[in-house]
């Protein structure tokens, strides 16, 4: 059951009806059984599994809040670790092992796995370990109530895709619901439709183009590829933050309040700033269980820099099972480093041309930031290794295609687009910068509702017909489901 979808619609709609109007005290009881309806439309025998992993890491955490001994503790948290990474390796990482063993060995030797890839595995897991973690350090006390702490794994909203929940946050918030407010309903419908606009008139109309090209990139010039790629980078934004935009509108709905994931990741002036702001959930949780248990920077530099190769490798691979993700991660951690070492270079390079902190130098520093991580997109959205070498090598060395970049990019539209979609890009896009440069100076939706009747209807008015006329409605999965 997709966000997008009228099957989606309906049980939402019936959910939040009943939701207020039953008494608080067994609202959890509602949301528990939405979700896991919600997640068997996916698949029902996998909720076994969901089921699984919230029994044993409830079961760890009681017992953890039972003894003190370090020992003891360190040999209680052992089965949250086994059975969720265990369940992780298993359904995510095994075919990619076998692959790879068959590969080196040049033969057969290990059998591929009949099971699909269970839905949002990678994110209710990695909150579920969260919770043990915090449990175990104890900086969380332990959840009491099964069906609360249930409730907290299989949060229907961002089960599939996130945001990555912490205990100590969204727990608390299913005790006690707050009572219903007109404005913040309103409020979060409008984030709701704000995503699904990003989802369905940007990223569904992109991946239209993107898609055909990334699957035959040898029939391709240097320019459609750069063209595909950054139609890539914006894609992917639209698709995971609108996602992440519906769960926390919808969530609000319902009287929970979801951390952000996404903050105007593009205009971001530096490596290390995009990764505050794109997927913010993961990045965080990256920081506080793998790179501050390292040593965080709190270490020699050679040590910094070991530490902060494994984070992002092991968050590339966190995306897939696949060298390509790896790569991906990885390069973005080498650039990190190289970041970090040459920023007194750079600033020097600013004061000695006179664009020290100056307008230009920021513009400067968005787009170079923007270049980075639309060339790591190449590796996140190729098939292969190989792919994605022979994509960056053409976008670099066919320069003749540049030269005639109308009659390609024409041909190209033609081939995937009407006039009409490419008009309805540049709108939407433009649309789109605009809502996240206000974003970042004020509370749009905050100030929105403090304008005229008028100005606000109009605005509800056009977000409706843009959805109902430019929206693809196609069943296109989110990105991040097979994650």
């Amino acid at each position: 059951m997709q966000f997008d979808s009228f099957h989606f619609l309906i049980f939402f709609s019936v959910v939040a009806a009943v939701f207020w109007s039953i008494p608080d005290r067994v609202r959890w009881v509602l949301l528990l059984a939405a979700s896991y309806y919600f997640y068997m439309c996916w698949k029902a025998p996998y909720a076994l599994l969901l089921l699984a992993s919230t029994v044993i890491d409830f079961s760890v955490g009681l017992l953890l809040g039972r003894v003190s001994d370090p020992r003891i503790r360190r040999r209680l948290i052992v089965p949250s670790l086994a059975a969720n990474l265990g369940f992780l390796f298993y359904f995510k990482y095994y075919d990619f092992t076998v692959r790879t063993v068959n590969q080196i060995a040049d033969s057969a030797i290990l059998a591929p796995m009949p099971f699909l890839l269970p839905a949002g595995i990678s994110f209710y897991t990695f909150q579920t370990l969260s919770y043990t973690l915090d449990v175990y350090w104890k900086e969380q006390e332990p959840e009491r109530h099964f069906g609360r702490f249930a409730t907290f794994v299989a949060f229907f909203p961002h089960l599939v895709a996130g945001p990555i929940m912490r205990a100590g946050t969204l727990i608390p918030q299913l005790r006690t619901f707050p009572p219903f407010e007109y404005g913040r309903v309103t409020d979060g419908l409008k984030l709701a439709g704000w995503g699904l606009f990003k989802k369905v008139v940007i990223a569904d109309r992109l991946a239209r183009l993107v898609d055909p090209v990334f699957a035959y990139p040898a029939g391709h010039s240097g320019c459609v590829l750069a063209l595909a790629t950054v139609a890539f980078g914006y894609q992917i934004y639209c698709d995971f933050s609108g996602y992440s935009d519906i769960a926390i509108g919808i969530s609000q709905v319902l009287g929970v309040n979801l951390v952000q994931n996404f903050r105007a990741p593009y205009h971001s002036r530096s490596l290390r700033e995009f990764w505050t702001r794109w997927h913010i959930s993961l990045s965080t949780w990256f920081r506080d269980y793998v790179y501050i248990p390292l040593g965080g920077n709190r270490v020699s530099a050679f040590r910094w820099c070991v530490n902060i190769l494994i984070v992002f490798g092991l968050s590339g691979l966190w995306h897939g099972a696949n060298w390509t993700f790896a790569i991906w991660g990885l390069y973005h951690g080498v650039l990190l480093i190289l970041g970090r070492f040459s920023t007194r270079f750079f600033d020097a390079l600013y004061r000695g041309v006179g664009l020290a902190r100056s307008r230009v130098a920021s513009m400067i520093d968005v787009a170079s930031t923007f270049v980075i991580v639309s060339v790591g997109w190449v590796f996140f959205r190729s098939g292969n290794l190989t792919e994605s070498v022979a994509v960056l090598r053409t976008i670099a060395t066919d320069l003749h295609s540049y030269s005639i970049i109308d009659s390609e990019i024409s041909r190209l539209l033609r081939t995937y687009w009407s006039p009409a979609d490419g008009a309805i890009i540049l709108v939407a896009l433009a649309i789109l910068e605009i809502g996240d440069s206000l974003q970042e100076r004020l509370r749009v939706r905050s100030w929105l509702s403090e304008r005229p009747a008028v100005l606000r209807w109009a605005a509800y008015y056009a977000l409706a017909c843009m959805l109902l006329f430019w929206g693809q409605f196609n069943g296109t999965p989110f990105i991040y489901f097979q994650f």
